[in-house]
Formats: structure tokens, sequence, C-alpha cells
């Protein structure tokens, strides 16, 4: 991972981390179910940010060498395990 994206993501994930302390919060205090909900819709939409930063950065590092290197087997290998990620990203 390159270090302008590892170094965000780490930010990102720590304001995540942030975010989960405080939902713990609003249930322990009984808050309001909608806002609660609405706090866990804003945790789900920053972990995907992070996860979409880090599949970039896979693809132009780990698939884009592959794609150079010329090996076929690792190609394949790369594509398909991108596409097993990506298949369980949407479940």
């Amino acid at each position: 991972m390159a270090k302008p994206s590892k170094s965000s993501n780490l930010k990102r994930l720590s304001r995540i981390e942030g975010q989960v302390r405080g939902l713990m919060r609003m249930i322990e205090e009984d808050r309001y179910c909608i806002d609660i909900v609405t706090q866990i819709a804003a945790v789900r939409a920053a972990l995907r940010r992070v996860e979409e930063e880090v599949l970039q950065d896979h693809i132009g590092h780990c698939v884009e060498h592959a794609i150079v290197s010329g090996n076929a087997v690792d190609q394949r290998r790369k594509i398909k395990e991108l596409m097993d990620v990506l298949s369980r990203a949407s479940r």
C-alpha cells in the first residue's frame, strides 16, 4: 500500500473507531433508535470508503504488476482474487 493511502486510511479507521465507540455510548444511554441507525449507516459508509481506497490501491499496484509482468498464471490469480473479494463485498 502506498504511504499516502496508508496514512489516510489509518486516519479514516481511527475516526471510524471513534464513531463505533460513540454508537456504544448511544446504545448504553438508550438513545433514539433512528439516531443509532443513522450513525450505523455513517460507519458503514466510512468503511466502504476505506474498502474502495484499499481496492483501488490493490488494483493500481498488485493487479497492475501482474499484468505488466506478463505472467499469465499470476494474472489469472490476481483477477480471480479480485473477483472473489468483489463478490464478497457485494453481499
